[in-house]
């Protein structure tokens, strides 16, 4: 029988449950609590350094009224980075390959983006609608082009994310079905082909890692438009 290589990408469930909440919740059981001594151990030090580093570039771009929020972007940041990494391990399922999960979080922050431009700067949220020195007979064609593409961002954050780790779970369990199959026919081969999976391994740590990072600079650049 034929292996579908897209069985991977399907939610796991136990007993009728899916196990999705299971693998949304085990990322913060990963990362140990801060304590009030003095001196920490090297890995909570390790933590605080990446946290701090990427809350002062995310807010490089943001006015002081965006700063507050650098905990909730920082948060999700660490939050998608451990989703990313952990759908690596063998055995294990990503949740950030499901269109539906990477959408239910797109679209509330690039909402929530769009409402606070409404509320506190209505004029210059719909002055990006239509850019200036616009003739007067391309106005209703940019409106309904510039209209188009504000609802179309969160789409784009979600397919951008999925697209990237689905190609790249594809890219590895096809190269490591390949391995599979020349090990017993050619050694020299099949060597050459596991170095390929281990460099594309290695590739796929860093996407997960950029993809995340790429999704929360894109809110915090929606974000500073609208504040």
């Amino acid at each position: 029988m034929a292996p579908n290589f897209f069985d991977q990408f399907s939610s796991p469930t136990h007993f009728g449950v899916p196990l999705i909440m299971v693998a949304l919740t085990f990322p913060w059981i990963l990362y140990p609590t801060p304590s009030n001594r003095w001196l920490e151990n090297r890995l909570i030090t390790l933590q605080n350094w990446f946290i701090n580093r990427f809350t002062q570039q995310l807010l490089l771009p943001l006015n002081p009224e965006g700063h507050k929020w650098a905990l909730m972007l920082s948060s999700l940041m660490i939050f998608l980075i451990s989703l990313n990494l952990l759908g690596l391990l063998p055995y294990t399922f990503t949740p950030t390959t499901q269109l539906s999960l990477n959408l239910g979080l797109a679209v509330p922050f690039w909402l929530a983006t769009v409402l606070i431009g409404m509320r506190n700067r209505p004029t210059a949220a719909l002055a990006h609608l239509l850019p200036e020195g616009t003739p007067p007979l391309l106005i209703p064609i940019l409106i309904v082009i510039e209209t188009v593409s504000l609802f179309i961002r969160p789409l784009a954050l979600g397919v951008r994310l999925t697209a990237n780790l689905t190609a790249g779970h594809l890219l590895i369990q096809l190269i490591a079905t390949a391995t599979a199959v020349l090990l017993p026919m050619t050694v020299t081969l099949a060597m050459l082909t596991m170095t390929v999976l281990f460099l594309l391994t290695l590739l796929e740590v860093a996407v997960a890692m950029i993809q995340a990072f790429v999704f929360i600079l894109l809110l915090s650049l929606y974000l500073q438009e609208n504040i």
